[in-house]
């Protein structure tokens, strides 16, 4: 689970680490009340959308009047912002970050992550501040530095204080950048983060620290700990499709294939698509129903994928064990009469009760396309799909 800048920088101010003052706003004339009600000469304001490269779409401006804030509000809100990681169509900005203006002296980067090979949080740390990690690992590797985090001492004084040396903090604000080094670490590790990131962490002129940015991942299997990051959900950030699959607690992601998969468990979701791919086709969605699928879940995944517009085929690919094949048939051959399926389904079956649940398809009356192994479904769901074009 993603939240947006502001709500970041609220957690991070809950963990001791500086922020610029600011607030979040849904209108134009709230920008212009807290702009006015922060005072200065210069703010920032900043689209609040699930994606980075605000900036670079003109997703963020400098304003040095009240008029200049009220003019950029106008242009932000609303638009639709693109940025690298939205893809072409955007993302419509329904609220802003309006913040007081900092003199930078001096740009870096922050970031943990899991690091699973080695079972630790790993904090990043570089002089590179407001660039891509990922651009500075690729081309100045050398200007990243990482540390391990023993997951039992958790991350001390020393070595924050060594990192904040190495990637170029003075020594007059060594103490301020071990605060939020650790403050960081406390809020990864309390708040169950699998990705924290300030981009960049600043040095202002009059030498204060403080994080411009922050972006915040959850894991959303601990989501049940923490009720105050559930609260901070943007509906508006999701896919409308994948937010209506975990009202029935089904696993969906949309993809710009035509193939429509229906899957039961992970492996064999992500096995489904390698296998279209290898024939050609492209699938539509990674679509889990877990091992407890009945029925109305059946349909609910059926309606999930028809609403693709570029939806040709669907392949059914099942491997019976704690889900039995005979009731997954069931499932398939109601879910397909109450949605007046209208695109040709594949089904392949595998495990316990299978020959009961082959039996069930076969006398159902329906045009379903019966797959003998994972490759013939696939082929079939692929040929399919081109005859449906």
């Amino acid at each position: 689970m993603k939240i947006h800048e502001y709500q970041g920088k609220e957690i991070l101010r809950q963990f001791g680490v500086p922020t610029p003052r600011g607030n979040a706003c849904f209108s134009v004339d709230e920008a212009v009340a807290t702009a006015q009600q922060l005072g200065g000469s210069t703010w920032v304001v900043k689209a609040q959308i699930h994606a980075g490269g605000r900036g670079k779409g003109g997703g963020v401006k400098v304003a040095k009047s009240i008029e200049e804030v009220r003019n950029a509000a106008q242009q932000i809100l609303g638009m639709h912002l693109v940025t690298h990681q939205t893809g072409k169509e955007g993302q419509v900005v329904h609220r802003l970050l309006i913040e007081e203006g900092a003199q930078i002296a001096k740009e870096f980067y922050l970031g943990m992550v899991i690091d699973r090979s080695k079972q630790r949080v790993a904090l990043l740390a570089s002089s590179e501040g407001g660039m891509e990690i990922e651009q500075v690992a690729a081309r100045s590797p050398e200007k990243i530095h990482t540390v391990r985090i023993d997951p039992v001492a958790g991350l001390n004084a020393e070595d924050s204080a060594r990192a904040a040396q190495v990637i170029g903090i003075p020594a007059s604000a060594t103490s301020d950048a071990v605060a939020v080094l650790q403050g960081l670490y406390r809020a990864f590790v309390e708040k169950d983060a699998m990705l924290a990131e300030i981009n960049p962490l600043v040095l202002t002129a009059d030498g204060r620290v403080l994080a411009l940015d922050a972006k915040f991942n959850f894991d959303s299997n601990a989501l049940y700990r923490h009720p105050e990051i559930i609260a901070m959900r943007d509906l508006d950030e999701e896919d409308p499709a994948e937010v209506e699959a975990s009202k029935f607690d089904l696993s969906y992601i949309s993809l710009d294939g035509d193939i429509g998969c229906l899957v039961n468990g992970a492996g064999l979701a992500m096995a489904t698509m390698d296998i279209i791919k290898l024939y050609g086709g492209s699938p539509a969605n990674f679509l889990d129903v877990g091992g407890g699928a009945d029925k109305e879940k059946v349909t609910e995944a059926f309606k999930l994928m028809l609403r693709n517009p570029n939806l040709k085929a669907i392949l059914v690919n099942i491997f019976g064990g704690i889900m039995k094949c005979d009731v997954i048939a069931e499932g398939v051959v109601a879910a397909a009469r109450d949605v007046h399926l209208g695109v040709p389904l594949v089904v392949r079956l595998e495990g316990t009760n299978v020959e009961r649940g082959k039996k069930i398809l076969a006398e159902s009356g329906l045009p379903i396309i019966s797959g003998n192994d994972m490759a013939d479904a696939a082929q079939k769901a692929v040929a399919a799909a081109k005859g449906s074009r």
